[in-house]
């Protein structure tokens, strides 16, 4: 069974330096799988957080089923992360550091139908950093076209 929801956060590698990548499982209650499954959610504006030692993915929209009725669940609500709990330490000393934040990269269904997350530990680029990542992605492309008319 070849999954094709994969849903990406196009922000965060322009946002941020990504420093160090994880997969987590998320607890998701009723119908918010079943959305997922629709490619029914965004991954804009969110970001992970601690909260007695667990992790929580705050403001990740899973948009309320169409046929969900009275059972559906609420779009905005805060999810826990799944994890190790050597991962989980392993990120909780990284965030400690100043400019360092944990961000939601991609959201997807594996293999065996569970929804996961990829997560990264990441810093905040500055203004010139961004333009320096437009300026490299422009020059990839132009390598690119060039090499595609060069017979």
């Amino acid at each position: 069974m070849e999954s094709k929801i994969y849903i990406k956060n196009k922000r965060a590698s322009f946002d941020y330096e990504l420093l160090d990548k994880y997969t987590a499982g998320i607890v998701l209650v009723g119908t918010e799988i079943k959305s997922i499954r629709m490619g029914k959610a965004s991954l804009v504006d969110s970001y992970c957080y601690f909260d007695k030692g667990e992790l929580w993915v705050k403001s990740m929209n899973i948009t309320a089923y169409f046929y969900g009725s009275y059972n559906n669940h609420n779009p905005q609500r805060d999810r826990k992360l799944l994890l190790s709990k050597k991962e989980l330490r392993k990120l909780e000393r990284g965030v400690k550091d100043p400019g360092v934040s944990i961000i939601p990269t991609a959201l997807f269904i594996n293999d065996k139908g569970l929804a996961k997350v990829n997560i990264a530990l990441a810093k905040g680029k500055k203004e010139y950093d961004k333009r320096q990542s437009i300026k490299e992605n422009e020059d990839k492309r132009k390598m690119a076209q060039a090499s595609q008319h060069s017979y």
